[in-house]
């Protein structure tokens, strides 16, 4: 299962946002360790606990989501939870978890306070993030689930590193504004400060501006803006409390070119992917190509051989119908000899037609196979040239979003006029053509 942990504070947003009514079903399965036995209660007491020491961040939380489709048991759950605990050095901290229900899936949320109340001090989470890959490693390899490349990869998540099969499959998949949202909350709720969230949104494929009206937004690699404040389902002042003055953000056009910037050379890469599975392809065409020309020369041969065996058999049979000395005097004079000549030359020019029509016969099984094999080269030849197209448009799209300045897009312009005599910001004569030209 994916494991998602974060250092935070926000106890009272934290509570708020595990126990929101968008889930179909909450289960509050564990309070462990706290005096109060509602999510609320325990979180408070953390933070109250946390008072006595210098941590703003006294809370560690974690989600664990499941594969999709897999049922997966609570044992697996309290399992995964235990030796997440032992792993991060968390074992005897006070702790919660919390099941969440939603469009026929389910995974969970469990909390533990980092105070250690006895030495009043946080504990140290060091390499975190690395423990929880090699434990939801580890959790995929023993229930036999499908691991995803995310996982074995986590540079994979961010779309400047896809490849160029996942940036077509994140294309043809429609935006759904639920997973969206979903995104965005998730980032807000694990994050209580501007470099965290920023974080946070950057692993889910997005990134901070400020608008000009809306204040604080999100874009997504494509350049779609979100307004963070109603995505994350928050007021716009708690936004403004957490991340402080937006003008400290870059504008929309400046963090327009910022992804731009980041996904050209990932174009680049992408479309010399495509050329070099394109030339991989057409090796492999060639390559069956002349094995299919080969083995239908071969069987060719061994046709012409098969049928002048038996030509050479026919001949002899027809031939050995006449018969010799005064018995085939005998034939000629009553003219049997001859009409025993016209049967055979009818059966000779049957045999022909009937060689003629097996050799057309090869050869258009022949023209079928390779008819087939060249269709299926046309229609590769046709799909890399859609591709080839579509990342170039995607290169161009993300080249206008690179240009941050009116001087820029006027200095574009420039470069793609027909006349490069003429000059953009000179008028035209409208007096009529130059004749002294």
């Amino acid at each position: 299962m994916i494991l998602v942990g974060n250092q935070r504070g926000g106890a009272r947003n934290l509570a708020l946002h595990l126990m929101k009514p968008e889930n179909d079903h909450v289960s509050v399965h564990e309070v462990r360790g706290f005096i109060s036995d509602d999510l609320h209660g325990a979180f408070h007491e953390a933070y109250a606990v946390s008072r006595g020491t210098r941590c703003k961040q006294f809370l560690f939380s974690l989600s664990l989501n499941p594969p999709k489709n897999e049922r997966v048991s609570t044992d697996v759950f309290e399992n995964a939870i235990e030796r997440i605990e032992t792993k991060l050095g968390l074992t005897g901290q006070p702790r919660a978890i919390v099941f969440h229900e939603k469009e026929g899936r389910r995974h969970a949320h469990a909390v533990w306070s980092r105070i250690n109340a006895e030495e009043m001090k946080a504990l140290q989470l060091s390499h975190s993030r690395t423990k929880l890959m090699e434990v939801s490693r580890d959790l995929y390899r023993e229930h036999n689930w499908n691991m995803p490349k995310g996982l074995t990869d986590r540079s994979q998540r961010d779309p400047r590193n896809f490849t160029l099969a996942e940036w077509q499959q994140c294309k043809r998949n429609d935006k759904d504004p639920r997973t969206i949202k979903t995104a965005i909350q998730d980032a807000w709720a694990i994050s209580d400060s501007k470099a965290a969230l920023t974080h946070a949104l950057e692993e889910r494929g997005f990134k901070l501006a400020r608008g000009d009206r809306r204040g604080f937004l999100a874009l997504d690699h494509t350049g779609e803006l979100y307004a963070l404040a109603k995505y994350a389902g928050v007021k716009t002042k708690e936004v403004r409390k957490r991340l402080g003055d937006h003008n400290t953000l870059p504008s929309i056009e400046e963090a327009k070119a910022d992804i731009a910037r980041g996904m050209i050379p990932a174009l680049d890469r992408m479309q010399s992917e495509l050329e070099t599975r394109e030339q991989a392809r057409k090796q492999e065409l060639e390559r069956r190509r002349l094995t299919q020309v080969e083995r239908q020369r071969a069987m060719r041969q061994t046709q012409l051989q098969l049928m002048e065996t038996r030509r050479v058999e026919e001949a002899r049979r027809r031939q050995a119908q006449f018969r010799q000395g005064l018995s085939g005097a005998w034939d000629y004079l009553r003219g049997e000899h001859k009409r025993i000549q016209q049967q055979n030359e009818r059966e000779a020019y049957s045999a022909m037609t009937r060689d003629r029509a097996q050799k057309d016969e090869l050869v258009f099984r022949h023209l079928r196979e390779r008819q087939h094999l060249k269709l299926q080269a046309l229609q590769i030849r046709d799909n890399f040239k859609a591709q080839a197209q579509e990342l170039k448009q995607d290169a161009q799209h993300y080249e206008r979003m690179a240009e941050t300045s009116p001087q820029d897009r006027l200095q574009r312009l420039r470069e793609k006029r027909t006349n490069p005599h003429e000059r953009l910001d000179q008028p035209r004569n409208r007096d009529g053509p130059d004749i002294g030209r």
